[in-house]
């Protein structure tokens, strides 16, 4: 069963309506599967049977707590980019040391929190980096693991803003000057050297760009091993995409397939960080019709979640689909352009998408699980939107809809009177 499914024209998250979590938690809001993110996250742990390995899912996709705890049950690792990630992470029963540190602008106070906490590894991505962790380190008095994310200059075919592994983009030191910093690394005394990790792109489609990168890094790895590294982990990173419209992503088990050929089993430990192709098609963005108009030869329909509530359609172009959550089976179907209420033209859903539609209807844009709540803002002074996770017929609030007094907390005016 479809774990996002129509029952007699209604449509169902597992075993609950949609219609019904409207009801009780209102729109715009959030709703999520558990019975989804578990089989996302088994596909990839069971695909790896018989190879030491770690699933570090990638916080940034989706970091609810509720998500994480989820996760952290299952035994997975974490890939974060920020302190803020890692707080996350530990409030939601992760383990430190199942914990991988990437991003290109580690603050000290971020190096200092993860040292503290007792991490698995930090991706470093640029020499200030490292010698900024080998002072934090020997100011704790504390052995700082490391490994290096390499860029290596492989195309990922993805949109050039989450794109990662080519030498233009900001993220990763080039594969050519690796082998220099390792070095350095090596010859600093509170640094470990641990492994060798990788990363080249988000909604990746293809293995091509996987292999290309992966033979590069293994050349690298066999240059550091005659150099006198004892690696113990290659991290391949994450990027697999999920179908949003007619795209045809590999399975989670090809990707593996694909990781275990290119790093033969020398009892490396493997680490993977996937994110969006766990969360993404695991939840839905719940909104109401509020009007329909006509202006210019064009039919809009305009519903309470706008482009703070999700920011993909309007930052990348992202098609996503836009289902209705009750079939209007006797409404004459019509091209409508999906817009919020934010004071932008860029404020958009979807566009040109045919749909039987009344006002108060419910529509659910599909493929929301990931990079949705978690790149919302209040602009326009919109509080941000509820989330819940389904678990069968169940629903649970797991975060609660903002206030304008959560909005304005921290705030305040200047005294009346001027010095």
């Amino acid at each position: 069963m479809q774990i996002f499914h129509y029952v007699d024209g209604r449509l169902f998250a597992e075993d609950l309506s949609l219609e019904d979590v409207a009801a009780e938690y209102g729109t715009p809001a959030y709703v999520y599967s558990r019975r989804a993110v578990e089989r996302h996250w088994h596909a990839y742990d069971a695909a790896f049977t018989g190879r030491d390995h770690l699933i570090c899912y990638a916080v940034k996709a989706n970091g609810n707590l509720a998500v994480l705890n989820l996760l952290a049950q299952l035994g997975s690792g974490f890939d974060i980019v920020s302190g803020g990630e890692l707080q996350r992470v530990l409030r939601a029963g992760g383990e430190a040391g199942k914990v991988v540190f990437s991003g290109v602008g580690k603050t000290r106070a971020e190096l200092h929190l993860a040292l503290e906490a007792g991490i698995k590894c930090f991706n470093v991505e640029s020499r200030g980096e490292l010698r900024l962790l080998e002072a934090v380190a020997a100011e704790a008095g504390v052995t700082a693991p490391v490994s290096i994310r390499v860029n290596p200059d492989v195309d990922a075919d993805t949109h050039p803003y989450i794109a990662t592994g080519l030498k233009e983009n900001k993220f990763g030191i080039p594969i050519r000057e690796a082998r220099d910093v390792y070095a350095e690394a090596g010859d600093l005394p509170h640094l470990a050297v641990t492994g060798i990790d990788c990363h080249i792109g988000s909604q990746i489609t293809g293995l091509g760009p996987y292999r290309d990168a992966l033979e590069r890094v293994m050349v690298l790895a066999g240059e550091l091993a005659v150099a006198g590294f004892e690696l113990r982990h290659i991290d391949a990173g994450g990027g697999l995409g999920i179908s949003y419209r007619d795209e045809c992503p590999p399975s989670a088990e090809a990707l593996v397939e694909t990781i275990c050929e290119a790093v033969p089993d020398t009892g490396l430990e493997l680490l993977i960080e996937p994110g969006r192709s766990i969360v993404g098609n695991a939840g839905v963005l719940l909104t109401s019709v509020l009007y329909l108009k006509e202006s210019g030869g064009k039919h809009f329909a305009v519903v309470d979640a706008a482009m703070n509530d999700l920011l993909r359609p309007s930052l990348y172009d992202a098609w996503q689909a836009i289902l209705p959550v009750a079939v209007a089976a006797d409404v004459e179907p019509r091209h409508y352009d999906v817009v919020g209420p934010v004071c932008e033209s860029g404020d958009f859903l979807g566009l040109d998408r045919r749909l039987a539609l009344r006002e108060g209807d419910l529509l659910a844009v599909a493929g929301a699980g990931a990079y949705g709540f978690c790149m919302s803002s209040n602009y326009n002074a919109r509080p941000r939107a509820a989330e819940i996770m389904v678990d069968g017929g169940r629903g649970h609030l797991i975060r609660q809809r903002e206030t304008m007094d959560d909005l304005m907390r921290g705030e305040a005016v200047l005294p009346l009177e001027r010095e």
